[in-house]
């Protein structure tokens, strides 16, 4: 139990405890926790660092520190998770929103478009930043979790886009009717032998069927491949994130499918991270 301590003697117990747990960036982690278990905002945890901490306030810190120490996500413990400005709640019921997927955000934004379908929607990280970029867009996402529609539904309300955005559950697009100049997909691509490599933070704490399809990691695009040409209005884009190594083999399969203009984006840090393509006008 953290004790009768400073919130600065608390942080730097905790950081020890995260740190001999194996927790990347312990000091960090550190100091969100405690703004979240004092209900501050990060910024100004400085401001009581001299004081001591209230007995409630301890207590809720010391169970927030053993949970990150058997590393529970710490968008889990805060129950949101920030991504392109926007906060989003999340849950073990869907991907956290990483900084990648950023990336496939710009790229669709870096073209009109009216109609939008979101494959996979999860949270509603994608759907809902696109909806609020573009105010006259509408938009639908599908997902095959009822969790995550709930969760993506819930994201919409917060971000007032509720009405231009339906959330379907959804196998693909068994469920989807219409078309769309803009698909978007961040679908499960981490190959069944790379499920052992992944942080506890993943491969414990995320839902499994949102990582991985439990074979080559390319099923999901297989299925998306097929099926696009048949929602794409002549024009439309589709935009997909990828692994790394995927740029080539996901290139092929909408190639395959008779799409254009594909092209693989990079993210920050140089890795192929976006597959992009086109239904011939």
């Amino acid at each position: 139990m953290i004790g009768a301590l400073t919130a600065a003697q608390a942080m730097v117990a905790a950081t020890a405890r995260l740190r001999a747990a194996g927790v990347p960036d312990p000091a960090r982690d550190a100091r969100l926790l405690l703004a979240h278990a004092a209900r501050i905002e990060a910024s100004r945890v400085t401001l009581i660092a001299p004081e001591e901490l209230a007995p409630d306030i301890a207590e809720r810190y010391d169970t927030l520190i053993s949970l990150r120490a058997v590393r529970v996500p710490v968008s889990h413990l805060l129950g949101e998770r920030e991504f392109y400005g926007r906060r989003f709640k999340v849950s073990s019921d869907v991907l956290d929103p990483r900084p990648e997927t950023e990336v496939l955000v710009e790229a669709a934004l870096s073209e009109p478009f009216d109609h939008l379908l979101d494959l996979g929607v999860g949270s509603g990280c994608i759907l809902i930043t696109l909806l609020a970029e573009r105010g006259s867009a509408v938009g639908l996402g599908v997902d095959l979790s009822e969790a995550a529609c709930l969760q993506a539904s819930a994201n919409a309300v917060q971000h007032n886009v509720q009405d231009r955005a339906e959330i379907r559950q959804s196998n693909w697009f068994a469920a989807v009717e219409g078309e769309f100049d803009l698909i978007v997909a961040n679908p499960p691509y981490i190959s069944l032998e790379e499920m052992q490599h992944l942080s506890p933070e993943v491969s414990e704490h995320e839902p499994r069927l949102a990582l991985t399809d439990e074979g080559d990691g390319l099923t999901a695009y297989r299925h998306i491949a097929a099926s696009a040409p048949d929602f794409l209005t002549k024009g439309g884009r589709i935009l997909v994130e990828i692994g790394p190594t995927q740029g080539a083999a996901v290139s092929a399969l909408f190639d395959a499918a008779g799409l254009s203009d594909i092209r693989v984006i990079p993210d920050l840090d140089g890795r192929d991270r976006v597959v992009r393509a086109r239904l011939p006008g």
